[in-house]
């Protein structure tokens, strides 16, 4: 391990310690963003009111993944409602929704900021006030003047003026400072009914889990039918189409992600002028063993020793014979034929042929020709095949 490498593992090593140490020291934050995520349970999520919204609307609550503008394109329903929480909404699905509406369906539209389009075809206009840090959502009806809300974490402070005659009032925001101000409306649109409440607040995690607030939301919602409702939750539900997500969204994977790219960039910036030195080609040492036996058996066609050749043939067949067969060959006689026989299946005429041809190797003084040899080797090889 060279000098430089050390260096380069002691600065990675400390880099290491002091991230370790500031995520031991961190504190957890409370991440208070206007969310209204179906999934977050942070404060301003709709986790709990996700879980909890088929009990109130008694199971008979529906989300749809499609703007209205595609469900409706697709599909035809009998009189439903309809609910939309801080939602976007485009003129197409506007219009799809005033005409589900007309035809006798309910609509509540739950947001702080909606478009104009709405506000145009219900009868009035969104306004702001500077509202305290703290408010509460009443309601008009008397039956519900004991249910309230009350808000003391950044209230959006969204409300509406100038109302059309037309329009009904249903709910106020009530602020020592500042007069009511209307932030839940009734409008009538052909056979059906349109509500709109100005703060979704009210259907957090933060706020539902508050002893009594459920109350006030279940008056909400008792102003629509009992009826199937479609909560249309297109623009919450939609994740990023970002290949990163899922680490970025994971504090630890997101730190592990940066140290990764910090150390890689450290290892390219101390090894940019480094080269790979050249790694020589060895060439892999050759088999001889076929050539070397090419060359043998060349020698002997050439000196024409047919006779050694047989008879190493056969000592090479005899040594196969004792190891593999386990027999004894001191003696070629007619017990040997019958056993050699009886343990390779083959013909009693071609062993016989065989042995004969072998004992003829084993003399030295006989006298063989190069047809005798190729014989005795295609017989020898049949047999232990």
């Amino acid at each position: 391990m060279n000098k430089t490498f050390k260096i380069y593992a002691l600065l990675f090593i400390i880099i290491m310690v002091i991230l370790a140490l500031f995520e031991v020291n961190k504190k957890e934050v409370t991440d208070w963003r206007k969310n209204f995520d179906v999934d977050k349970k942070t404060p301003f999520g709709l986790f709990v009111f996700n879980k909890e919204a088929k009990y109130l609307f008694k199971n008979k609550l529906y989300k749809i993944e499609d703007s209205p503008y595609e469900y409706y394109d697709k599909n035809n329903r009998k009189n439903h409602n309809i609910l939309i929480i801080e939602s976007d909404i485009d003129e197409e699905s506007w219009h799809k929704i005033l005409d589900e509406v007309a035809k006798g369906s309910d609509a509540m539209i739950i947001g702080a900021r909606l478009p104009k389009e709405i506000s145009d075809s219900i009868g009035y206009y969104d306004s702001e006030i500077a509202f305290a840090e703290e408010n509460v959502l009443k309601l008009t009806d008397k039956k519900y003047q004991n249910d309230y809300i009350k808000l003391d974490k950044f209230p959006s402070g969204q409300g509406f003026s100038y109302i059309k005659p037309q329009v009904e009032i249903l709910g106020k925001t009530v602020e020592e400072k500042n007069k009511d101000q209307a932030n839940f409306i009734k409008a009538k649109i052909g056979k059906g009914n349109i509500y709109v409440h100005s703060e979704p607040l009210f259907l957090t995690n933060y706020y539902l889990l508050k002893s009594g607030n459920v109350k006030y939301a279940q008056d909400v919602f008792s102003y629509i039918q009992d009826q199937e409702t479609l909560w249309f939750v297109e623009s919450n539900t939609k994740e990023s189409q970002f290949f990163m997500r899922f680490i970025l969204s994971n504090p630890p994977l997101k730190y592990a992600w940066w140290i990764f790219l910090g150390g890689l960039v450290l290892f390219v910036f101390f090894n940019a002028k480094r080269k790979q030195r050249i790694v020589p080609i060895i060439e892999p040492l050759e088999n001889t063993s076929v050539d070397f036996v090419k060359s043998i058996g060349n020698l002997y066609l050439q000196e024409g020793d047919f006779h050694d050749m047989m008879a190493k043939k056969a000592q090479y067949f005899l040594n196969k014979v004792r190891l593999d067969l386990l027999m004894d060959t001191a003696n070629l006689d007619d017990n040997f034929l019958k056993k050699l026989q009886i343990k390779t299946g083959q013909p009693i005429d071609k062993i016989k042929e065989a042995i004969s041809l072998i004992k003829i190797a084993q003399d030295p003084y006989a006298s063989v020709m190069k047809e005798d040899l190729s014989k005795m080797n295609k017989l020898l090889d049949d047999i232990l095949k």
